[in-house]
């Protein structure tokens, strides 16, 4: 009794992703408040002084929302169409929006009046943002035109006009008040300096340009379009450092986060990627209910929110600062109890059922607990690894023998559903012949369901027997290819071995799949 070992059930366990500071600090983050607006999403944006209220465009209005209660605290609909990319100034006192009909509009967040109308893109402008002088506008519009506007007199310093397609994209350095990126549809990115009139730096990103971002030095800008997101040196004349190609659908929005320390993208497959700024490795995901299409994060990471294509957006708190309140809090009174030390008695672990019935050779109950439905619904492990050990014991046979309708009915659905999944396979496919086995004799007393299901059971096992010879037969074959071409590149012979396979045995697609599985079942 003593040298009895339990059951070992973490064999069959689901391979996991490796717990990081940066999981437990994201995972940290509330549960999503979904608010509901009357169009997609366009663009979000946080103020930068307390209390941090974002500006959310969509429709015919920007809307200003409290980041705590998550309600409006202000409305900007004095457009007559729709409204495209609301932006805060460095001091949270104006905002800029552009609109359908190519005007730029600046905003008094407090009274909530339109200070200044700039009119001279011919075309929807999609994005405007404030310069770090406080004194100039930068919009990007679909007339393919870039616009640098002096507030105080509501004129064109400068206008831009490298693009062939629409310009979606654009940002201004941190750094400088002089230097503007756009990016188009037309893949160009032109950086261009205010001083002159020429463009400065022109690059390819490869696909219609979404967004752009600077990092906070200014010397280094991210592009992001199509499913890649690049990243552009300035003073190496436009680099390319990395490429990151995260997402399987189109990237439509950058943002920084951890005070500049952290890149989010944003996509249409439904997911935010976040980034490490000095590895550029991916270091967390953030889920959605629906497509992506702008993002926002607040000073210190204190919200996020992101806005969707059906209208949604989902607004989340980090509640960091409460659980390092409430653990200041458990440990003080810890402390003020005057206990030097507490010595905590070990709890005493308790045996599992199926523990004890293989420790006392009673093979059918233990197969009867494994095969309870609570067990086999949340931890099917546990049934495959009772299973196996029965196998082991050469007990599988007595536990399987004499077993009513519907016991015998469970046991062959759970081998159905499980036996295409690679941890289980090998284990159930000879539980599922043993089964065959002991009711041989006994198949034509099963009428109904349980004889419709002994049938589609065994059609299932042959199935998955001859999928594994095949696989199997496969491997061997790409294993004698890469022999051959190993041989003729350590000879450099002229004529290649490998050429006359190649017609005949490139592997498809389809074959690729094969491959991966029958690795998988040859382990």
């Amino acid at each position: 009794m003593a040298n009895f070992k339990p059951l070992n059930t973490k064999k069959f366990k689901k391979s996991s992703s490796e717990v990081t500071t940066d999981n437990l600090y994201w995972k940290k983050l509330s549960v999503p408040t979904l608010v509901k607006e009357f169009g997609a999403i366009d663009y979000i944006d946080f103020s930068p002084v307390q209390p941090h209220y974002f500006a959310v465009t969509c429709s015919v209005r920007v809307q200003i929302y409290n980041p705590i209660t998550k309600l409006v605290a202000k409305n900007l609909s004095k457009f007559q169409e729709n409204a495209y990319g609301g932006s805060f100034r460095q001091d949270g006192r104006l905002l800029v929006a552009g609109d359908e009909q190519g005007s730029v509009k600046l905003f008094d967040t407090t009274s909530k009046n339109v200070l200044r109308l700039f009119k001279g893109h011919k075309g929807p402008t999609h994005r405007t943002f404030f310069t770090p002088d406080l004194l100039h506008i930068a919009s990007f519009s679909d007339d393919k035109t870039v616009k640098l506007w002096d507030i105080a007199s509501e004129k064109v310093v400068h206008t831009y006009n490298e693009h062939i397609d629409y310009i979606r994209a654009g940002c201004v350095n941190p750094a400088s008040s002089n230097l503007i990126v756009s990016g188009g549809y037309d893949k160009k990115i032109n950086f261009y300096d205010t001083r002159t009139d020429q463009v400065a730096l022109s690059v390819n990103h490869g696909s219609a340009v979404e967004s752009l971002l600077f990092l906070p030095t200014g010397g280094i800008f991210i592009s992001a379009g199509g499913t890649e997101v690049n990243v552009w040196d300035v003073f190496a004349g436009g680099k390319l450092l990395t490429r990151l190609s995260q997402h399987h659908k189109t990237v439509t929005c950058l943002r920084l986060a951890s005070n500049g320390k952290r890149i989010l993208s944003g996509g249409l497959d439904r997911h935010v990627k976040i980034y490490d700024v000095a590895s550029y490795q991916t270091v967390h995901t953030l889920n959605f209910p629906n497509s992506v299409l702008s993002l926002a994060v607040a000073p210190k990471d204190q919200t996020v929110v992101a806005g969707m294509v059906d209208g949604l957006v989902s607004i989340q708190n980090m509640e960091g600062n409460q659980n390092k309140e409430r653990q200041f809090r458990h440990d003080r009174r810890l402390t003020s109890s005057g206990v030097d030390h507490e010595i905590v008695e070990p709890k005493r672990k308790s045996e599992k059922h199926y523990d004890y019935r293989l420790r006392k050779y009673e093979y059918a109950k233990c197969l009867n607990d494994a095969i309870r439905l609570v067990v086999m619904n949340k931890t099917p492990e546990v049934t495959v690894s009772v299973m196996q050990e029965l196998i082991h014991r050469k007990g599988l046979h007595r536990a399987l023998a004499g077993r009513s309708y519907k016991s015998l009915s469970r046991i062959i659905s759970f081998i159905i559903r499980y036996i295409g999944e690679h941890r289980f396979i090998r284990v159930l496919i000879d539980v599922g012949m043993i089964l065959l086995d002991v009711y041989e004799d006994e198949f034509h007393e099963f009428t109904g369901d349980l004889g419709k299901q002994f049938i589609q059971l065994a059609d299932v096992l042959q199935k998955e027997i001859q999928l594994t010879y095949d696989l199997l037969e496969f491997q061997g074959s790409l294993e004698l290819l890469v022999a051959v071409a190993n041989i003729s590149s350590d000879d450099k012979s002229d004529d290649n071995p490998i050429s006359f396979l190649e017609a005949d045995k490139r592997p498809s697609i389809k074959q690729s799949e094969m491959a991966k599985q029958s690795s998988i079942l040859t382990v």
